[in-house]
């Protein structure tokens, strides 16, 4: 089963909702950045969640970047996504393993930390991009994005990310996530029968693992609740790095940078951070950057 994205509207529009599944993008990313055990489920878990905000987006130039700044050894969590869905991201110290929590699953709060903040920034093509920010109150990620999008933007919601590895191997055997939020004037009625079902949200995971298609796991949850499925997705693991990019990079750092680069050093190599490709460059290219630049 491919991953699929899923949005649509509950209770004759009350409210809206996204659904993902995810496993072969998160495994895309586990491969890419070699990365453990809890790090796989904490960069799952963002991954999913941005490429959730990505589908709202109106336009293809647009992108969503969501940064977690928790504090813990895991160090920064950084996603960008985009309208179709397709998502990028990385965590800073992607080998770092830690024992399971308390209830016997894998550490993730303490990895990530909850004593820093969550930003998201929206770059809708426009002057300046939306910025909003929120403390962390976790480190679990689901539990902080729901409270960042109902005290930074005012809209009550229910968030469920979750991603199921095996120990032995640490490849990902399901990732799934939801997104359900009240649209003005819902009555609280529809969101007291909406957080009713957040015992059977927090399977969502579990029955993809047992091969449900996620299609059918939301029609048969949300039965009673009007559902509508409005658009489908195909979400994708996918960095949009390029030469080019680089290049635009190298000619910011100044002609000063770009000199002392050249001087010393004769060549340059740039690692995109999402993907880990790596980018090289002679003197003579740079040269030709710092040539351009001056033009």
């Amino acid at each position: 089963m491919s991953d699929k994205l899923l949005r649509g509207v509950l209770f004759d529009r009350a409210a809206r909702f996204t659904a993902i599944s995810a496993k072969d993008m998160v495994e895309k990313a586990r491969l890419t950045h070699a990365l453990s055990r809890v790090c796989t489920a904490a960069l799952g878990r963002a991954l999913q969640m941005t490429s959730m905000m990505g589908v709202d987006l109106k336009n293809n130039d647009e992108k969503v970047t969501t940064v977690i700044k928790g504090g813990g050894e895991a160090g920064n969590v950084v996603c960008t996504a985009y309208r179709t869905g397709n998502v990028k991201g990385y965590i800073e110290n992607p080998q770092l393993e830690l024992p399971p929590a308390p209830n016997g699953k894998l550490d993730v709060a303490l990895a990530v930390g909850w004593f820093g903040e969550l930003m998201v920034t929206r770059d809708l093509s426009m002057k300046e991009p939306y910025v909003g920010r929120c403390e962390m109150i976790s480190g679990e990620i689901a539990e902080d994005f729901a409270n960042y999008f109902t005290r930074s933007e005012q809209t009550p919601s229910l968030v469920y990310l979750g991603v199921r590895i095996d120990i032995e191997s640490g490849k990902v055997l399901s990732a799934g996530g939801m997104l359900i939020q009240a649209l003005p004037s819902c009555p609280e009625e529809v969101i007291s029968r909406l957080e009713a079902k957040a015992d059977d949200i927090s399977k969502l995971a579990l029955r993809l693992e047992k091969g449900e298609e996620l299609r059918d796991i939301v029609i048969s949850m949300f039965e009673d609740c009007k559902l509508e499925i409005l658009a489908a997705a195909k979400p994708e693991f996918k960095c949009d790095c390029s030469r080019e990019r680089l290049e635009r990079v190298l000619i910011s750092l100044g002609r000063d940078e770009l000199k002392d680069m050249i001087e010393k050093d004769g060549k340059a190599e740039l690692t995109c951070r999402f993907c880990n490709k790596v980018y090289s460059f002679t003197k003579q290219e740079l040269e030709a950057l710092l040539n351009e630049g001056a033009g």
